[in-house]
């Protein structure tokens, strides 16, 4: 059974909902307060949290941003504000989904269990696929760390996601080739690009802006017009 800590101030919302996946084999642990989530989280060590963002003591905005150093688990924004930039700030902070209260009840479901079975197969390695190890990858002033998850940029340690750490991986093993938004949305969620599935495009960005890279031109992760991404491994040097 799978267990998430679900935050939300609403008794009657957190217990519909608590019901509902508990009837569909999810545990579900209530927590109704911001400010005491992240003890909950690091106690219960669920396999996903899902948040509320109007919470009293911490909005969930905030928990999420807080939670990324400390828990790499999926986190996902359950919510009735209905917003674009809610969206696109939700999914830079760290978030793996941004729903809506009034998505029916399957949808739900079915949207966290796949968040659920990609965190599992990310973290279980299967027989056929695991015990060698990458090496770390450097490039002048960046070394990145695949065995520790750690990266270092100029000597100092940059803290990334679960998220952004697979999506600068992905790039660095490619270093000089374009990466197009389809091969890195499959690779990394095993979704196909639709042509308005933004999300990528939002991670990079993200990315970049942890990484130094300038946000206007780019130089270390360019944008190849019409075409995807490409890491420059001699943008690094000092």
């Amino acid at each position: 059974m799978s267990k998430i800590v679900f935050v939300e101030d609403d008794p009657e919302v957190g217990s519909l909902i608590a019901s509902w996946l508990g009837r569909h084999n999810i545990d579900v642990v209530l927590e109704n307060r911001g400010d005491r989530a992240e003890q909950t989280i690091l106690r219960e060590q669920p396999d996903l949290v899902l948040l509320d963002i109007m919470l009293p003591g911490k909005d969930g905005m905030t928990l999420c941003r807080d939670l990324r150093p400390q828990w790499s688990g999926p986190v996902v924004l359950l919510t009735s504000l209905d917003s674009d930039m809610n969206h696109i700030l939700a999914l830079e902070l760290g978030a793996c989904d941004y729903i809506l209260k009034t998505t029916p009840p399957p949808v739900l479901l079915a949207r966290l269990r796949l968040h659920l079975r990609q965190a599992s197969e990310h973290h279980t390695p299967t027989l056929q696929t695991a015990p060698i190890p990458h090496r770390p990858l450097t490039f002048g002033m960046l070394r990145i760390d695949p065995v520790n998850r750690q990266v270092m940029l100029n000597d100092e340690e940059v803290t990334l996601s679960t998220a952004d750490f697979d999506l600068l991986w992905e790039l660095a093993t490619h270093a000089g080739q374009v990466m197009d938004r389809d091969a890195l949305l499959h690779s990394l969620r095993g979704m196909s690009y639709d042509g308005m599935d933004r999300s990528v495009d939002v991670a990079v960005s993200r990315l970049r802006r942890k990484l130094g890279d300038n946000g206007a031109e780019p130089c270390r992760i360019k944008t190849v017009r019409n075409k995807g991404y490409l890491f420059a491994p001699q943008a690094w040097e000092r």
